[in-house]
């Protein structure tokens, strides 16, 4: 028989197809919030006029921006951004924009709360993964100073209490984890990711069906999140076509959208992950890898290497995508390539001298200890890495 726990979050609401400088205003006169500060993409601030509308939405509320946070957060940036929004008086934070806003926005709200004023202050709240595989969190005071999230891209980090902050010393992406650090609201405004570049858009939709699948075969699977890893299967397999084919298609990004934040279900309720997650985690810190081009690349391998102990489950996956008649990898390796994204760890980039040291980096993230089928050295993470090669 089943059995397990379903935590729930300190969310209180996600908004969705209203408009996203409107619903930041409400949000923030609801919050009582009298000092808001933005963490936003520089591509929207500086060719977009989105940014300047929800400014002028929040009017006297506004407090100021920040649109210097690189892809994958560095710790440096953080920081930087956390002093601009302490001198401003922030007292509540919006972060507009990708993935990397919104979890660089969480470790901004650790900074504020712990008065953290250079990069080497963050190490004492960063989780740690022991010899075993376990994770260590440091226990430390929740933030006073709450997040909005108004995503552009379909990465879902707005849904969960962990930010992937990377440490640039040592060339790794490491989890800051703390129930307090979800974000209050989120808004989902499909009008407003027209903006987001198609590769983008793309790839981190995939992503996003990354996070359904590893959900799906987890070790941890259960009823409650098999419904909505499946469902935001279908929603993402149609809708991310469709957009392909006619990027003004807001019915289908917010299609997309919606799927994104199913797809997170089991991951904000405790749900354990598998090696793609943990490889691309290393990916992305390591070698630089964008993050939804890390799934595309890994995840039809992973299902190969899993499918040895998994096979009946992978077959729901390649149901719910639309090809029962295939294995869940052929499946996603379909969907994948029609969208023109990358299939291989050569077209990202990666180079053959750097897969002992991916190997190596991914035991030190907890979700290869959680795969399906047993990881327990660099060796068998080589095996998908060559296969993906």
């Amino acid at each position: 028989m089943q059995n397990g726990q379903v935590v729930f979050t300190g969310m209180d609401r996600v908004i969705f197809g209203q408009a996203a400088a409107g619903a930041v205003a409400g949000e923030a006169e609801r919050l009582g919030a009298e000092r808001v500060f933005l963490l936003v993409s520089g591509t929207l601030n500086r060719e977009t006029d989105a940014v300047e509308t929800m400014a002028a939405a929040l009017g006297p509320r506004y407090a100021g921006r920040w649109d210097h946070m690189p892809s994958h957060s560095p710790r440096e940036a953080v920081v930087d951004c956390a002093n601009a929004a302490r001198d401003a008086g922030c007292d509540l934070l919006v972060n507009f924009g990708g993935g990397s806003t919104t979890d660089g926005g969480k470790a901004v709200t650790i900074c504020l709360e712990h008065n953290i004023t250079d990069a080497d202050g963050l190490e004492p709240f960063r989780t740690r993964v022991d010899e075993d595989g376990k994770r260590v969190r440091p226990e430390y005071a929740a933030p006073q100073v709450r997040q909005i999230a108004v995503p552009t891209t379909l990465s879902g980090g707005e849904f969960n209490a962990r930010a992937g902050i990377t440490n640039t010393k040592e060339k790794l992406k490491q989890s800051f984890m703390h129930p307090g650090i979800i974000p209050i609201s989120v808004i989902l405004d499909p009008a407003i990711t027209v903006h987001t570049p198609e590769w983008l858009w793309l790839s981190t939709g995939i992503r996003a069906v990354d996070h359904a699948v590893e959900t799906y075969c987890s070790l941890d699977a259960n009823d409650y999140t098999d419904g909505a890893a499946l469902q935001a299967l279908r929603l993402l397999s149609e809708g991310l076509p469709r957009v392909k084919a006619d990027p003004g298609d807001l019915e289908a990004r917010l299609q997309c959208l919606m799927g994104a934040w199913i797809s997170m279900t089991g991951i904000v309720t405790g749900t354990r992950l598998g090696a793609s997650h943990a490889i691309g985690h290393i990916l992305g810190g390591t070698a630089n890898v964008p993050h939804g081009y890390t799934s595309c690349v890994m995840l039809p391998y992973v299902l190969n290497y899993n499918a040895a102990i998994n096979s009946n489950r992978q077959a729901a996956i390649a149901q719910a995508v639309g090809h029962p008649d295939q294995s869940a990898a052929d499946a996603l390796d379909k969907l994948i390539s029609g969208l023109g994204m990358p299939r291989s760890l050569r077209e990202v980039d990666i180079t053959e001298d750097q897969l002992p040291l991916l190997a190596k980096n991914c035991m030190l993230d907890d979700w290869t200890f959680s795969n399906p089928r047993e990881i327990r050295s660099p060796d068998q993470i080589m095996e998908i890495l060559r296969a993906a090669f």
